[in-house]
């Protein structure tokens, strides 16, 4: 029997593509099978092939001729990466990386020094020392450290830390894991205010120039001040510029906060709100082989000259966002699924199934055309981030196709809800639980807490 189950999934999971560009070749008929087994199976590699080009924690990164320690923003969203595949799988090898990693730094976020400017580049490891905290609460130093810094920000009378949108989700989901864990909604209306000063100030000639950097009507944002109009795109000059990873690093926060955050937390509905704002563009942008390319206005925009068009930061963090949201019922599937299974498949085409090296990735950088030539063999200036934003991603993706899997299994014919949570409500004997950490809970136990149609509520 379950035999019979597991090959009639397989054959509902197939998505085929036809005439779809592979380096400059047709490929016909291509299949891919998006099944728990086939996606665990390929983020198994991918984590290998980092924790073995990487086996010492510790060791600093020379790029550019500059040293930079392994606690900074790049290996943060590594781990962010790795700790979310690890809810999905809980591999002892995982978490002992990660938890290396956070002993041999002793769990401190950033130098005094690195820390005046409220710098969020120094703030991002706090997000999984606090989830490798959540996973062991005795162990109070994993938190101590980061909530000193962001006490020390709340502290201040201000608000406009994040002059780029890359500092959004590098720092914002800490607040979001801080009011939870500590029961202080104050984290939550600081992150809140933060968050507005950043979409609706932070543009214009300056830093905090009065001027929004997301652009409502497009669903997109500007990276900085320096990239909104009269700024444009350098390839198609007549279109806005929309850095793909800038907007992949929003979105990722978005789902972190909603994520992190309880359901009645009071400002949900305006990050649900920019959410869906972002996932109807996001949608419309996406390239014709699953991916998206480094420019989401101009999608002859394939970066420095060599590069050959996919691009798999952005790729990865926008998939993993639409497949949470689908799972979470925010999105309409019939929509939405047909993206994420094609995105899916463009990050599979991205591996090198000998290595488990991903290709496609931009380097570091702020626009379009940073980060170096990026092809499939290309190597990014920094693995870590980008190997992180792909190990996110398909988290996401195995999650979304393991409720699909399980509610086949049970017998339910609409596993993944038509109709959008924002537009058929919150009635609660329709709605599903999950726990606090964005998880789906099919046997809910008494005593618990959980969130159901968007709300929490003690079960």
């Amino acid at each position: 029997m379950k035999r019979t189950v597991r090959y009639l999934l397989s054959m509902l999971a197939i998505f085929v593509w036809s005439t779809l560009t592979v380096k400059g070749q047709e490929s016909a008929d291509t299949l891919c099978v998006f099944t728990t087994d086939s996606i665990m199976q390929h983020a198994e590699r991918v984590a290998a092939y980092f924790m073995r080009t990487t086996p010492d924690v510790g060791a600093n990164s020379y790029v550019g001729g500059k040293q930079r320690n392994s606690k900074i923003w790049t290996r943060g969203v590594f781990y962010e990466g790795l700790l979310n595949m690890y809810r999905q799988n809980p591999r002892a090898d995982w978490l002992q990386y990660a938890i290396d990693w956070g002993d041999y730094h002793q769990w401190v976020s950033s130098s005094d020094n690195e820390a005046k400017n409220d710098n969020a580049d120094y703030q991002c490891c706090g997000q999984s020392y606090l989830e490798l905290y959540n996973l062991d609460n005795t162990q109070t130093v994993r938190m101590q450290h980061i909530k000193m810094r962001i006490d020390g920000m709340m502290a201040k009378d201000k608000i406009n830390q994040w002059t780029w949108i890359d500092a959004i989700q590098m720092s914002m989901p800490i607040f979001a894991q801080l009011g939870t864990i500590t029961g202080d909604s104050r984290y939550w209306q600081r992150m809140y205010d933060m968050y507005q000063y950043t979409r609706n100030k932070q543009g214009g000639d300056k830093k905090g120039g009065g001027k929004p950097l997301f652009n409502t009507q497009t669903g997109l944002w500007y990276r900085d001040y320096q990239y909104d109009p009269p700024y444009k795109d350098l390839t198609e000059t007549d279109k806005d510029c929309y850095w793909s990873r800038g907007n992949g690093w929003v979105y990722m926060a978005l789902v972190r906060v909603l994520q992190f955050a309880p359901g009645d937390e009071s400002h949900r509905a305006d990050y649900v709100n920019d959410y869906l704002l972002m996932s109807r563009a996001l949608k419309d942008c996406q390239r014709q082989d699953g991916s998206w390319n480094v420019s989401l206005a101009a999608p002859s925009n394939y970066g420095e000259a060599g590069s050959e068009g996919p691009e798999m930061t952005g790729t990865s963090l926008f998939v993993g966002g639409l497949a949470y949201g689908v799972r979470t019922g925010l999105l309409d599937s019939t929509t939405y699924l047909p993206t994420i299974r094609r995105g899916w498949y463009a990050m599979r085409r991205a591996l090198h199934d000998d290595t488990g090296f991903v290709g496609y990735l931009q380097g570091t950088g702020a626009c379009p055309e940073d980060g170096g030539v990026i092809t499939y063999n290309s190597v990014p200036n920094f693995e870590d981030f980008g190997i992180g934003c792909w190990l996110w991603g398909a988290a996401e993706v195995y999650e979304l196709a393991q409720q699909i899997e399980t509610d086949i299994t049970l017998g339910i014919e609409n596993h993944i809800a038509d109709t959008p949570q924002h537009v058929r409500g919150n009635d609660a004997s329709a709605q599903p639980y999950y726990n606090l950490q964005g998880l789906r809970v099919l046997n809910p136990q008494h005593g618990h807490i959980y969130i159901k149609g968007g709300r929490k509520i003690f079960y």
